[in-house]
């Protein structure tokens, strides 16, 4: 570099060439003096603005575009970062001058890798200033670390695509972590300089620039970044003779001192634990090993939780207690903030279990004993921290187990409270951990509750995979019938397990639970029995004969044996003979059929009937390749009691649902028989009455007077209808085809006023019976499920027949939907599940009943019925239907249970729909009337309080 000195007269006097140390500190006082901003803002506003178009391209970067290339990256980002806000006259010019400034950032920055020029200043400086790091300095490079994060977010639309947040931060990320490598190299080589002083600012800049990325929501970027440069750094920390990893491989390597740094650099909590997070989900979604994944995690967070508490705090109470993930990440949680060690490894069973393990598992376990685990946790969080619980005890010897303190009563609860849910992945659970817990007692003798359960548990239950965490389906959609379970489903499901609870999926209905008693005792002698009887049968074959290889068909003899029931009297006192179990199982088999064929003694024994079919003790030992169990048998009986003879049989029936003589299950029966036969009841028909071509004519006349066939030539005899739009009429009516007349045009302009065709008169009738009993199901049930009697505590201890209860009140209101009789009983249903020990049972069970009933009431009302009592000033109504909204709404942003909330915002939806059809009902009321000045004043006046969900 030559200095030239000139005078005014333009005479040069003398050259003089700088030293290299010179040119820095000229350099030095150019670019970190007031000049270079002065000279920044006049190239970046009156030049830009008014020359740079006209300067060739070649020209611009060697003369403009250098000026900011050579200089310092970070007085760059403060010269231009911070011109990006300011407003430069138009809008055209403030476009010009905005795209010439992010042109100039992403030249420097990106093309010329500006982050590593930023980390080899501050590394120099700091060299130069004997490796302390004073404020002043700190707060410099906080600074250009808050102005290199802001790039993004003050980029205009128009931007380069290399501005965007995913394709910038993926860029510096890169930069920052190569370069702060290299400088973990350099600084370990130098052995005079202090490594720990000349890495401070390097340090300070990553943790800065890495949090605030975080903030700013590029967190997954960020991490995806940092898992393919750690997986890399711990490839060359192992030994080409050596398959596996052991900490001292990882000490000796010179880039772990920046690995074992960069978490404890952050200095940000928040920011660790949403990199943490996504850290362990996007290793989850690669579906790397456990043991890579578990020296990821010691390599960056090792040295930070030896020396932060919030950090160990992190891992075991906040991603065991709080979080939900993956069934893998959990694992990897455990065997590193837990057990201690690396999985699959040689030491994993010599090595004791530490002080923390025990009281980790402790905590747990004490947590999900409680019963209001069950209630207050999502299906989710009660899933991950049972599999936490049993990966916990798949580590533990029996010696162990002893020392923990509490833990085996714990366990013993919890199992005990869960296989009481009606939720089957609840009672899932318990099943899982009393197996794992019994192969630690005794591992000889594990302990089966669920013949599904396998000698290798499956924690993840269908909730914890890689891929999604959803609660499981408990859908209560409401649209078509319930399609029933097959019978084959039914029998397997009743002979695997005493009490099996069945859940009936349909597309658009809610799930039936049937919970169902079954004797074990008299299950396992009817298997004994069976098998003496194929012993026998097997010992009266000839095996010398060829014949003897062919069955004999004893059909017809069994068939002669047997004694068919032709009386119901016989069939309720076949019922009644618990010794006779073959009689029983023939009773059974022929009551549907014979109360269907309804026989004239039907109407008096079917009390009777009623009451031997609920008390008699199913064995559920039917003969292989019997179509149908003992259960269903007795259950399809009750519906057909019920169908065919409803107010008789639902006395008994209501009396008995709250009666002491019956148990939970038999309950649990009564009310499943209710909500199938009110589906019967309701099975919908649309009969099409067809009207033939020609002229009708029709004559209403009493039912003993029949028209006269006399009549004009031609005419056809005299027929009996129906009334053209209901089934029920106070006269007969008869109608004929007659001949047109002369001259007589069939055929009219308007389609509004000439001759319809038969398909235009078409009318759609209805066979459902439901609505005529509707009151004889709901009303009796809704008397007294509050008290608490001997045997009966609905609200507390038997929630599930509550929630059963409330599920076929429902079932009751959508069967009569649009039906007046659903007008008359909607409130008595409202102010039984707006009460606050129903619809703010702790339950999660009770409350999706509660959200399926109110789902319903909203389908079965009319709008032109909620607008008629708007009219009116009847606001029990309105009141109630406002209670679920508002209700709904609570349950939607705040219930635990996912389903609820799901449920819940088809509840909503189904509300803003009723809101729109009864608003349409009362401008149509309101037109239709408009000559009314009674019924103008009081729609003036009307309010509709749910309004504002349109």
């Amino acid at each position: 570099m030559h200095l030239i000195l000139y005078r005014p007269e333009s005479l040069i006097i003398s050259v003089v060439s700088l030293t290299h140390d010179e040119r820095e500190s000229w350099r030095h006082a150019f670019y970190h003096g007031p000049a270079f901003p002065t000279m920044s803002k006049i190239l970046l506003g009156n030049i830009a603005l008014k020359w740079l178009r006209q300067i060739r391209s070649s020209a611009r970067k060697e003369i403009y575009d250098s000026f900011f290339v050579r200089g310092p990256p970070t007085e760059v980002i403060q010269a231009l970062v911070p011109a990006l806000s300011q407003n430069e006259g138009s809008k055209e010019d403030h476009n010009i001058f905005c795209l010439n400034i992010e042109r100039i950032l992403v030249l420097c920055l990106i093309e010329n890798k500006g982050v590593c020029q930023i980390v080899e200043e501050f590394t120099f400086s700091n060299k130069q200033d004997d490796g302390i790091l004073n404020p002043e300095k700190s707060t410099f490079i906080s600074r250009v670390a808050q102005l290199l994060a802001s790039i993004p977010d003050k980029a205009t639309m128009g931007a380069a695509s290399a501005l965007t947040s995913s394709s910038f931060f993926k860029s510096v990320v890169s930069q920052l972590l190569v370069r702060a490598e290299e400088a973990a190299i350099e600084s370990s080589a130098d052995k005079d300089g202090n490594e720990q002083g000349v890495l401070s600012p390097v340090f300070l800049f990553v943790g800065q620039v890495l949090s605030r990325i975080s903030r700013r929501g590029s967190t997954g970027v960020l991490v995806a970044e940092l898992i393919t440069m750690i997986r890399n750094h711990l490839q060359r920390c192992v030994a080409s003779d050596r398959k596996t990893i052991i900490p001292d491989m990882v000490k000796h390597v010179s880039q772990s001192r920046f690995w074992f740094n960069v978490v404890e650099a952050l200095r940000d909590q928040h920011s660790i634990e949403r990199l943490t997070e996504e850290m362990l989900r996007q290793l989850a979604s690669q579906h790397i090993s456990d043991e890579e994944a578990y020296w990821i995690l010691w390599t960056l967070f090792n040295q930070s939780i030896m020396h932060m508490t919030v950090m160990r705090a992190m891992f075991i109470d906040k991603f065991l207690l709080w979080k939900t993930f993956p069934l893998c990440c959990l694992r990897w949680i455990l065997h590193y903030a837990v057990f201690e060690f690396p999985p699959n490894s040689v030491m994993e069973t010599q090595i004791q279990k530490t002080s923390n393990f025990l009281v980790t598992l402790q905590t747990l376990v004490s947590i999900w004993s409680k019963k209001e685990f069950v209630q207050s946790y999502s299906v989710e969080q009660q899933a991950y921290i049972t599999a936490a619980i049993g990966l916990c005890l798949e580590n533990m010897s029996k010696r162990e187990l002893e020392m923990t303190k509490d833990v085996l009563n714990c366990i013993l609860q919890g199992v005990t409270c869960k296989l009481e849910s009606p939720i089957d992945l609840v009672r899932k659970m318990a099943s899982a951990v009393a197996l794992t817990f019994s192969k630690i007692v005794d591992p000889k003798n594990p302990l089966y509750l669920d013949d599904d359960c396998s000698e290798n548990v499956d924690w993840e239950f269908g909730v914890l995979s890689p891929k999604r965490i959803k609660a499981p389906s408990h859908d209560v959609e409401l649209g078509s019938k319930s399609k029933p379970c097959s019978r084959e489903n039914r029998r397997n499901a009743g002979e695997k397990k005493a009490k099996a609870i069945r859940h009936d999926i349909s597309d658009n209905r809610v799930k039936i639970v049937e919970i169902k008693s079954l004797d074990s005792d008299e299950m396992s002698g009817a298997a004994t029995n069976f098998e003496e009887h194929c012993d026998e049968e097997s010992m009266d074959i000839d095996a010398s004969s060829d014949s003897s290889l062919e069955p004999y068909d004893l059909s017809d003899d069994d068939t002669d044996l047997q004694k068919n029931f032709t009386h119901l009297s016989d069939l309720a006192a076949a019922l009644r003979k618990p010794d006779d179990l073959d009689g029983v199982q023939r009773a059974l088999s022929s009551a549907e059929k014979l109360v269907r064929a309804s026989p004239d003694e039907l109407r008096h024994n079917s009390g009777d009937l009623v009451q031997a079919l609920v008390h008699v003790r199913c064995s559920d030992a039917a003969m292989e390749g019997e179509e149908e169990s003992a259960e269903e048998k007795r259950q399809k009986a009750l519906v057909a009691l019920l169908v065919t003879n409803p107010f008789e049989s639902l006395d008994v029936l209501t009396k008995l649902l709250y009666s002491s003589s019956v148990d939970i299950s038999q309950r649990i029966l009564v009310i499943d028989v209710m909500t199938e036969a009110a589906q019967e009841l309701a099975e919908t028909k649309i009969i099409n009455k067809q009207q033939r071509y020609g002229n009708l004519i029709s004559d209403t006349s009493p039912s003993w007077l029949v028209p006269s066939d006399s009549g004009p030539l031609g005419a056809s005899p005299w027929r009996e209808v129906s009334e053209p739009g209901s089934l029920l009429s106070w006269s007969h009516r008869y109608e004929r085809e007659v001949p047109s007349r002369s001259g007589q045009v069939k055929s009219g302009k308007s389609r509004k006023w000439g001759l319809r065709k038969a398909k235009d008169l078409q009318v759609e009738g209805s066979k459902n019976k439901f609505p005529l009993y509707a009151a004889a199901f709901m009303l009796p049930v809704m008397q007294g499920y509050d008290k608490r009697r001997h045997g009966v505590d609905l609200l507390n201890r038997d929630f599930v027949v509550l929630g059963k209860l409330i599920y076929m009140l429902g079932v009751c209101m959508k069967c009569m939907a649009m039906h007046p009789e659903a007008s008359a009983l909607a409130p008595a249903l409202l102010d039984m599940i707006r009460s606050r020990e129903v619809s703010q049972h702790a339950e999660a069970y009770v409350r999706r009943s509660v959200l399926f009933a109110a789902s319903c009431i909203l389908i079965a009302l009319h709008p032109s019925y909620v607008a008629s009592t708007l009219i009116e000033g009847n606001q029990d109504i309105s009141t109630g239907l406002e209670w679920i909204r508002t209700w709904a709404l609570q349950i939607a942003e705040a219930d635990p249970d996912t389903e609820c909330t799901s449920m819940a915002m088809n509840c909503l939806r189904l509300h803003s729909e009723m809101v729109l059809q009864t608003s349409r009902s009362l401008e149509s009321a309101e037109h239709s009337k408009a000559g009314t000045r009674a019924l103008s004043s009081k729609l003036d006046n009307i309010i509709i309080p749910f309004a504002n969900m349109m």
